[in-house]
């Protein structure tokens, strides 16, 4: 098992940026792939970034490509997606999600973190 932790969530104008983090621990040993996803009011749950925690590999969507980066600390069990260009059509609750060596395809999910992006 493994819980993970998001925060840095908040109110950004159009065109702003935000850092999430998502720390991770328990079988962190175990970890495959860390991802983050979004839900929007209404909308089903979409993925928006996903990273190889050993060889870094990353994936986004193509709607936050060139905007959106994500990036891992091993040393510190934590994954990043640092948000540019901020549009308000990324407003969502964003969660952060682990698959872990011999389980399902994220099935670890931590609590979500609210990001609005508004004038």
């Amino acid at each position: 098992q493994v819980q993970l932790v998001e925060s840095g969530g908040g109110l950004v104008q159009p065109g702003g940026s935000l850092r999430l983090s998502c720390a991770a621990s328990g079988r962190t040993f175990s970890i495959v792939t860390m991802g983050w996803f979004r839900q929007a009011p209404g909308k089903e749950r979409e993925s928006v970034a996903t990273i190889n925690w050993s060889e870094g590999n990353t994936y986004y969507r193509d709607s936050v490509k060139g905007r959106f980066t994500i990036s891992r600390d091993n040393a510190k069990n934590t994954v990043y997606l640092q948000m540019n260009s901020l549009q308000p059509e990324d407003t969502a609750v964003y969660y952060c999600a682990a698959h872990l060596i011999g389980t399902t395809l994220f099935s670890f999910w931590g609590q979500g973190t609210q990001v609005t992006v508004s004038s």
